[in-house]
């Protein structure tokens, strides 16, 4: 009787690379008080996060005027900056988040198609 050797590091690869159809959002909102864009964008992110996220999302708003030392530490040098940190890879978006459309695609959120 001859046994196979259990590959754990095949096995790991494999789940690394599985699509995860609850795969969790990591986001960041870099925004300056209370100015009207940051507003709106943080408006419009949690409408987008309710709608097309929900219980999928892990959110942050950050307000650098609060902590200007994490603005220079996180690179944020136009506002509002949304952040994605996960799923991989980081991305950046800078600016009006009012095209909600582009914010989605950009995300890479899949949205439900009417039936």
């Amino acid at each position: 009787m001859t046994r196979r050797k259990h590959d754990s590091s095949r096995e790991f690869e494999e789940l690394l690379h599985r699509p995860d159809p609850h795969k969790l959002y990591v986001l960041r909102l870099y925004v300056s008080g209370s100015k009207p864009r940051s507003r709106q964008a943080i408006a419009t992110l949690s409408t987008l996060c309710r709608e097309h996220l929900a219980g999928k999302v892990d959110l942050e708003v950050i307000d650098v005027d609060e902590d200007p030392k994490l603005a220079r530490r996180e690179q944020i040098f136009a506002l509002p900056t949304l952040v994605r940190e996960m799923p991989e890879p980081l991305r950046r978006y800078i600016g009006d988040l009012a095209d909600v459309e582009r914010l989605l695609l950009g995300l890479d959120v899949e949205t439900r198609s009417a039936p």
